[in-house]
């Protein structure tokens, strides 16, 4: 399936608008990848277990939003926005979501 953040597609054709679709993560941390993150923040560097979390959540987002699509009888989803939050009391929840148009594409 086709994903594109823009409103169009260059060899496509829109021919049908089947609806606004969401994916979303809601992905815990946990305490070793919490610990190992604390001190790269002190001593500096990048965190390779929250990355590997991220991506995989934001992967899952985008897979969940194009099922939906699919389920719409959608070939492609326009303008997605992906938007990341923390949630939880101590800020150890990330959520991923993924939201697009759900639209019908033909070959130009």
């Amino acid at each position: 399936m086709i994903c594109s953040t823009t409103s169009i597609l260059q060899n496509g054709e829109i021919v049908e608008y089947k609806g606004i679709v969401t994916g979303e993560v809601v992905a815990g941390v946990n305490f070793i990848k919490d610990w190992g993150a604390s001190i790269r923040n002190v001593v500096g560097g990048r965190s390779a277990g929250y990355e590997k979390e991220l991506t995989t959540a934001r992967e899952n987002a985008l897979r969940e939003m194009q099922q939906r699509a699919a389920q719409l009888g959608a070939n492609a989803v326009v303008g997605v926005d992906i938007d990341y939050e923390v949630l939880g009391q101590t800020n150890n929840m990330l959520m991923v979501s993924a939201t697009g148009t759900a639209v019908v594409v033909r070959d130009k």
